[in-house]
């Protein structure tokens, strides 16, 4: 049989589309480059794990339950973000990651033809999901390490359907505060559909973050998106979700795959939500690690940026693909930043002060070849 004509079955902007290649198994990479052990500081996840009730409920997970299907809308755990942050349950969508939800909302509002607005260096997703969908994303430069607020609303014509802000911004750091938040709300004017997506916001400790949750009531066009993979560790199980006046998220139910977040992922997520003691005791370590790698690149010569989340930038003397490959033989993989329209920047998760010494080491090597 003749091999499928793909030129004429695949629609242009598929074509056109590169296919991100995730990294190779730990193990593989381990042997590719020599290494003995390999340090995770790629992904920003978080070295503490699950809170301690997300690893008791992960332990106790009956077998027999894999058998079953999960509740098709996350039942349970809609309950527990309703009680926890005062809203009604229906106003809550559950994905298998926070990857998913954003196809949701993309697929709920725009058709070929419509556009989304968002940053140029940020995170990607938007921008890819939006690309092979046939949907224009247009990306507006970042000012000083930011989203620019008005940049994204030059950028607004009619066709323009979602703006997607990711606050603190991923890879950056940066935000915006509580009033410029408001602002830029109040200029869109309910008009377009603002994703404010908040994946790293349990992070942050400055007093004037804004709570994306809180903004709901006020502006029935605001979308919030939150993750368990990173403040909550829960990467492996994929689950985030998405918040919004009970209209929109009803509107954006339509374009929601139902059953696709795992019973596992549901369980853990119940258990982990509430844990406030992990969320501090992430914040503290975090902290202290961020304060090391600041001095020690600062000593380096190396320019940085270190905004809110649990990582930072690092600009390099060389190719940050060249980086990540020695990188990699001295076992400390990292985010190599061309694929973030970066280049010669690394983004480093951080992880305990015995794990960042000994990045900073091995940095300390790279650099002075």
């Amino acid at each position: 049989m003749n091999p499928p004509p793909l030129d004429r079955l695949l629609p242009a902007y598929v074509r056109g589309f590169e296919p991100y290649i995730p990294s190779k198994p730990d193990a593989e990479l381990m042997r590719l480059y020599g290494c003995a052990q390999l340090h995770r500081l790629n992904n920003n996840e978080n070295v503490l794990g699950p809170p301690p009730a997300a690893q008791e409920a992960i332990r106790g997970f009956s077998p027999p339950l894999a058998a079953l299907y999960p509740s098709g809308d996350a039942w349970h755990l809609r309950q527990r973000l309703a009680n926890r942050f005062g809203k009604d349950p229906d106003q809550f969508l559950v994905g298998n990651g926070a990857n998913e939800v954003i196809g949701f909302v993309i697929k709920a509002f725009c058709e070929p033809g419509d556009n989304i607005v968002t940053a140029d260096k940020t995170f990607a997703v938007y921008e890819w999901f939006a690309t092979f969908s046939g949907i224009e994303a247009r990306l507006v430069p970042l000012r000083d390490h930011g989203f620019d607020d008005q940049g994204m609303l030059d950028a607004i014509d009619a066709r323009t359907k979602v703006l997607f802000v990711c606050n603190p911004n991923n890879p950056t750091g940066t935000y915006w505060d509580r009033d410029r938040l408001s602002r830029f709300l109040e200029r869109v004017a309910g008009e377009r559909i603002v994703v404010l997506d908040e994946a790293y916001c349990e992070f942050v400790e400055a007093d004037d973050f804004p709570d994306g949750m809180g903004l709901i009531d006020d502006y029935p066009n605001l979308v919030i998106f939150r993750t368990f993979s990173k403040m909550y560790g829960l990467a492996g199980l994929r689950i985030g979700y998405l918040a919004g006046s009970l209209d929109l998220v009803n509107a954006i139910r339509r374009t929601c795959i139902v059953y696709s977040v795992n019973a596992l992922a549901q369980l853990a997520a119940v258990a982990a939500v509430d844990d406030d003691a992990h969320v501090a005791r992430t914040r503290a370590l975090v902290r202290e690690s961020k304060g090391l790698l600041r001095e020690e690149v600062t000593q380096l010569g190396l320019p940085y940026v270190a905004g809110e989340g649990n990582f930072m930038m690092i600009q390099l003397p060389m190719s940050d693909t060249l980086a990540y490959r020695r990188l990699l033989h001295q076992g400390f993989m990292i985010r190599s930043m061309t694929g973030f329209r970066f280049p010669n920047w690394i983004r480093v998760s951080l992880a305990r002060l015995e794990v960042m010494e000994g990045f900073v080491a091995a940095l300390r090597t790279l650099i002075s070849r």
